[in-house]
């Protein structure tokens, strides 16, 4: 019966031939010998030879030393003893070209018997353009390593101010301790003791581990946008390094407030608050205070400042009174919207200064706001909003050592307003 033909069919001779001359990687064919039989154009172009200068030539002539000299040997010892070091298995070696210079190259052998003659097919793929960027990713990782130790480091020696600050802590619960002994005629002043114990040590965990994951993220955005920053080397891309760059001021301006709130804490827990009255204009110190806060102000929000109290000097603790305004005023911002204002009113009542700082942002729910001045407290719908939770608890303070007071009101979604009053004394 004659057999069908499909008019498709291509011999098997020929389509070998065709995959043979434009597969993608280099194949060579040697004898038992080692000697080229058939080596394709990928091959050819990979070693910059003709196929022509190739074929009759022992494979060797493709090897650096040592491995050139050592062919031979290495054919017999398997002749001799069958065992496989490289074929059936791939295995990354170095291939010489024509001009005398090396490159990786991924090997790949196999073995067939054709009419009792062993023939070897090897399948060879430049690695080059791996190798390279493999090692521009181990000096990439390198380098960033090296940044993030740099980091630690600075991260250790914060967090071990913040444990020297803990070990006078735990001195003073020691000295507690014996106090404690002196009065066990009064269980209810034991009971008390104990809790300032139990308080104090609760502080110290909070302080490191408020560190540690307050300090991460700011520190791991400087690490990413440095690396970034590197990249963009163009003249037309500073627009993307300036991006970069504003993320790392804002993470730097992040960690600043952080250190300066623990800081804050710091100095009232351990009783070094001094108070150091002087005399100022409140016009020029509002005017100062609120163009520093400019720099965080999100897009479209406004400060808008109102001053009732004219030129007025007062006799205040400057620095305090800064550290109560930043951190009202910061936190307008942070809870607020981009395009909303924030306002910011002096004036004079009862001859006592009243600074009342208003914004439009997400308010505070109800439910929280008994406890808006405790050490670390963040209300429920702020817990996705970057902060310690310490900025009003400071601020009470430092108010209560200016023989000041505070209060607000919240409507969740529609706004917040402090409003402070100091006693002052006019010039």
């Amino acid at each position: 019966m004659k057999k069908l033909i499909h008019p498709d069919y291509i011999e098997p001779g020929l389509l070998l031939e065709a995959v043979f001359k434009t597969a993608i990687d280099g194949i060579i064919t040697i004898d038992k010998y080692g000697i080229m039989q058939m080596v394709n154009p990928a091959a050819a172009k990979l070693f910059q030879y003709q196929a022509k200068e190739l074929i009759g030539q022992n494979i060797s002539k493709l090897m650096p030393e040592p491995h050139r000299s050592a062919h031979d040997s290495y054919m017999n010892n398997y002749y001799k003893t069958g065992e496989k070091k490289i074929i059936g298995i791939g295995r990354v070696v170095n291939g010489a070209k024509k001009d005398g210079s090396t490159f990786p190259i991924r090997l790949s052998i196999s073995e067939v018997k054709i009419n009792n003659q062993r023939v070897f097919t090897g399948i060879i793929q430049d690695l080059t353009e791996q190798h390279a960027a493999e090692e521009r990713i181990k000096k990439l990782n390198s380098e960033l390593e090296k940044r993030v130790e740099e980091r630690t480091t600075e991260l250790q020696i914060t967090v071990q101010q913040l444990l020297n600050s803990n070990k006078q802590l735990a001195e003073e619960i020691t000295e507690r301790k014996k106090i404690e002994t002196l009065l066990r005629n009064t269980e209810q002043e034991i009971r008390q003791a104990l809790e300032k114990e139990k308080e104090l040590s609760e502080l110290k965990s909070r302080f490191v581990t408020m560190a540690s994951h307050e300090f991460r993220t700011p520190l791991s955005t400087i690490l990413s946008s440095t690396a970034l920053i590197e990249h963009y080397k163009n003249p037309e891309e500073q627009g993307k390094r300036n991006k970069h760059l504003s993320r790392i001021r804002k993470s730097v301006d992040h960690l600043t407030n952080i250190l300066n709130d623990f800081l804050s804490l710091s100095k009232l827990e351990e009783g070094r608050a001094v108070y150091e009255p002087e005399h100022f204009s409140l016009k020029t110190f509002c005017t100062e205070v609120i163009d520093e806060m400019m720099g965080l102000l999100k897009d479209g929000q406004e400060m808008i400042h109102e001053s009732k109290s004219g030129d007025t000097e007062v006799y205040l603790d400057k620095k305090m009174f800064k550290i109560i305004l930043f951190n009202l005023l910061s936190n307008a911002i942070k809870y607020s919207p981009p395009g909303k204002p924030i306002y910011c009113k002096d004036e004079l009542v009862d001859g006592q200064l009243q600074i009342t700082i208003r914004d439009e942002g997400m308010g505070i729910p109800e439910k929280d706001q008994a406890h808006m001045f405790s050490r670390f407290f963040r209300a429920s719908n702020a817990t996705n909003i970057q902060g310690t939770g310490l900025g009003l608890n400071i601020v009470q303070q430092y108010l209560q050592i200016l023989k000041g007071t505070i209060e607000f009101e919240s409507e969740l979604e529609q706004g917040t307003t402090f409003k402070i009053q100091l006693p002052i004394e006019e010039s």
